[in-house]
């Protein structure tokens, strides 16, 4: 057939059109095209002109081949990437100098006649009763887990319970005692963790049904070190779905404080057991708040510690940079006895970094230098009145409050990249092999499309995030190495991603209730490695208010 002289000109059109697109070039599946280059342009923000896109076409075709090569050996969720982040400004080093521990533990605590309210005393107070023998740690493991099997239902907390092996652990600990080896304020406590946190022997979910079956054949450093100190491990409790939020392969872990609420996340289980005193404490960690959000909620203290305080080693990754392993209990004190234990450089976890926990019950709080963030406590948002009453607190405990401003010269709200970016890396197989599916939480802002529209975060900015975190870390030293401890509420401005950005420690204690019954909490700031202070204003803050030792009523009984 012969074309006319129209459709020749119409070719000559049509002709550099398709192979704009991609067709008349012999295009492979999956091969990158001009038009492939020209729509990622829009998703970076740059624009090319065609001679660009040109040149850009051999070397794109060469890294995808890279990708699928490298996509062909399987890579474990525990393999972190070769560059490891370091929180620790220029010039600054931990104290290295470890001094015995004064935890100030009364002489003698009374034995409560019902056990409703021995499940409901401190770590500090069971120690005390322990090592004076009033109280077997087998009796107190059996009333520990008979209030787990009474109430991990109703709560949706439990994943996995260690009945048989936590009453042999807790007999062995009586027997040691009985023949003088007393291994110190953690011996035959009872407690349990997140199940992000591997035990040889029993399955480890991360909360996700995907992972629902998984076996890890190895133990977490944390859990090696408190068995170790004498604790009793009796349970791993639920987390949200790959460390977010309370919605679990199993259900929504609940509020003691109010059933028809969820318990936050993403260390769901382990706060909500605390608070209902299934245990005494309980191991959670924090990427963006995943300690300090469930400790707010079910009315329990939190600790964050320093990034690098605490090996990581047989915790599931979600990002590198960012995890973060702490305690949960009911009192400030109780976790500086248990951060005294799990603290330490690991040679598994290479972003362990060494450094002094020193805390002393004799030392004064009257020598800290107090700061707060005067815009924090400002407008007419929720619970204002309950941060308020804590600086009339600490200032009726004979404390000057020092003004300060929480200010920064980068874009942190664009640093949240990091966390997505290493998360989706992390969890790249479940995206890949349409496995994400099987989360329960499919909503937009769930993991399943976190993942997905993190793999269009090109490694350049990936990069450059952290060059501004960089900046980050040296202004927020600056501004917090004038004080001791900076007080602030848990969610107001953007304290919460900067602080976990940079890697310092929030001790989050509840600080009163909601109009609608709901506890609500405070945070006390540090800098990088004085967790030490914040256990000391921490501690004297809850001996003046009692905000901790309230319980909730479903379970008080």
């Amino acid at each position: 057939m012969k074309h006319s002289k129209i459709d020749r000109r119409l070719w000559i059109f049509i002709i550099p059109i398709l192979l704009s697109l991609g067709f008349i070039v012999g295009k492979k599946s999956g091969e990158i095209t001009r038009i492939s280059i020209e729509g990622a342009e829009t998703l970076i923000g740059l624009e090319f002109n065609q001679a660009e896109r040109d040149s850009m076409l051999r070397d794109l075709n060469d890294q995808l081949a890279a990708y699928q090569e490298m996509r062909k050996i399987p890579i474990e969720n525990s393999t972190g990437p070769a560059i490891a982040f370091n929180p620790l400004p220029h010039g600054f080093v931990p104290e290295q100098m470890q001094k015995p521990f004064n935890w100030g533990l009364p002489a003698t605590v009374d034995l409560p006649q019902n056990e409703k309210d021995i499940a409901f005393l401190s770590v500090a107070e069971l120690s005390v009763l322990i090592k004076s023998r009033k109280l077997s740690s087998e009796r107190l493991t059996t009333i520990y887990l008979n209030r787990i099997k009474k109430y991990s239902d109703t709560l949706q907390c439990l994943i996995t319970l260690l009945d048989t092996e936590a009453l042999q652990k807790a007999r062995e600990m009586d027997i040691e005692i009985q023949n003088g080896n007393y291994r110190g304020p953690l011996h035959g406590i009872p407690y349990g963790i997140k199940d992000l946190l591997s035990v040889k022997g029993t399955k480890t979910t991360w909360g996700a049904a995907p992972f629902k079956d998984q076996l890890i054949d190895e133990t977490a450093t944390v859990v090696e070190k408190l068995d170790a100190s004498g604790a009793v491990l009796v349970g791993k409790f639920t987390l949200g779905a790959l460390a977010m939020g309370d919605v679990w392969y199993g259900g929504i872990t609940k509020n003691p404080w109010n059933l028809n609420q969820g318990s936050s996340g993403s260390s769901a289980g382990s706060a909500s057991a605390v608070s209902a005193a299934l245990v005494p404490f309980a191991i959670g960690t924090e990427t963006l708040g995943s300690i300090v959000s469930p400790s707010t909620r079910n009315g329990v203290t939190g600790l964050r510690p320093t990034f690098g305080r605490v090996s990581r080693h047989g915790a599931m990754a979600l990002s590198w940079s960012m995890d973060k392993i702490g305690p949960i209990s009911r009192s400030a004190l109780d976790n500086g006895i248990v951060l005294s234990t799990i603290n330490g450089f690991d040679e598994k976890d290479k972003s362990t970094i060494p450094a002094a926990f020193n805390y002393s019950g004799s030392n004064s709080i009257k020598d800290l230098k107090i700061g707060y963030f005067p815009a924090f406590f400002e407008g007419d948002r929720s619970n204002l009145a309950n941060d308020l009453q804590v600086l009339e607190d600490l200032k009726a405990m004979g404390l000057t409050l020092h003004p300060l401003e929480l200010s920064t010269s980068v874009p942190v709200g664009s640093m949240r990249i990091i966390l997505e970016a290493e998360a989706a890396a992390a969890f790249d197989d479940l995206t890949r092999s349409n496995r994400d599916d099987l989360l329960v939480a499919q909503h937009k802002n769930a993991w399943p499309n976190i993942f997905r529209t993190a793999r269009f975060i090109p490694a350049v900015e990936y990069i450059q995030a952290n060059r501004y975190r960089s900046i980050l870390i040296e202004e927020i030293h600056e501004l917090f190495k004038e004080f001791d401890v900076i007080v602030a509420p848990s969610f107001a401005g953007n304290q919460l991603l900067i602080t976990n950005l940079t890697g310092h420690p929030a001790l989050c204690m509840p600080n009163g209730f909601s109009q609608n019954g709901s506890p609500t909490s405070i945070t006390f700031l540090a800098n990088l490695y004085d967790e030490e202070k914040l256990i000391m204003l921490g501690s004297h803050y809850q001996k003046k208010t009692e905000w901790q030792r309230k319980r909730p009523p479903f379970f008080d009984r």
